[in-house]
């Protein structure tokens, strides 16, 4: 069995731990020994109490460590750990590899996804991106990967930061302007229910289309009439300035074609 200690109780850390225990159900090899975390209860709904510390000096001895805190106090906390050349991995999107102290053996272990408490997701469906320094220890993060997840892959530092950073992009800005619809729709008391199924067709367009192939709207049309007559209706500076810079980014992004 390949033993794993989790350091973290936040969002990954708790997906984490119950997609551990889901694939120790079903037989896998890993076996999720403990969890670190400040405060016990915040994790003893998804693991014993028995398998919960809140000291670093009282870490089992495993096979791999990985540490789901804030990216600010990764470095921190990976030099507060009380062993030496083990492996121990981070799983954030921009933090590089080489912020884990040098005692031990480093690694990344980040799973491209939005997490929040209390939302299940189907880890199986969760790309995993991998790095390590040496191809042994890469090998025991592919296995324990794979036993959460189908999609694997091998990604440096650099290239985890610009996936995070598209990611941004295409989650955290996304939801953002979701934000927006829904004031506009109820500043003018129209339900907001009425874009879900536009808000779903979209997202699964560019399953089967590029993003470029995708494109609608009156940018993409260089209609200018419905571009200016938004513009007016917009009552609200900073969505108005929101719709000018992305019209004029899709506007831009027309002539290269």
């Amino acid at each position: 069995m390949v033993k794993v200690v989790i350091i973290g109780s936040g969002n990954v850390a708790q997906h984490l731990i119950a997609a551990f225990q889901n694939a120790q159900i079903l037989g896998s090899e890993i076996e999720l020994i403990q969890v670190y975390s400040r405060q016990t209860g915040s994790v003893s709904h998804l693991i014993g109490l028995e398998q919960i510390t809140n000291n670093l000096d009282t870490l089992a001895e495993a096979d791999l460590y990985i540490i789901c805190v804030s990216d600010d106090v990764i470095a921190a906390l990976s030099s507060q750990l009380p062993f030496k050349n083990r492996l121990v991995v981070h799983t954030s999107g921009s933090v590089p590899l080489n912020v884990l102290n040098e005692d031990n053996r480093k690694g990344v272990f980040y799973p491209l996804q939005t997490f929040t408490k209390n939302k299940p997701v189907d880890f199986k469906m969760i790309p995993i991106c991998l790095e390590s320094e040496n191809a042994s220890d890469y090998q025991l993060l592919d296995k324990v990967a794979k036993s959460i997840s189908e999609k694997i892959f091998a990604i440096n530092s650099d290239q985890r930061k610009a996936l995070h950073v598209a990611a941004v992009f295409v989650n955290n800005f996304t939801n953002h302007l979701y934000q927006i619809g829904q004031e506009i729709c109820q500043e003018h008391q129209v339900p907001f229910e009425i874009l879900k199924p536009l808000i779903a067709e979209t997202a699964n367009k560019i399953m089967v289309l590029s993003p470029e192939e995708a494109q609608t709207g009156p940018a993409k049309r260089n209609d200018t009439a419905t571009i200016e007559a938004h513009e007016a209706f917009l009552s609200q500076a900073n969505h108005l300035n929101i719709y000018k810079t992305l019209t004029q980014s899709i506007l831009e992004n027309g002539k290269k074609l």
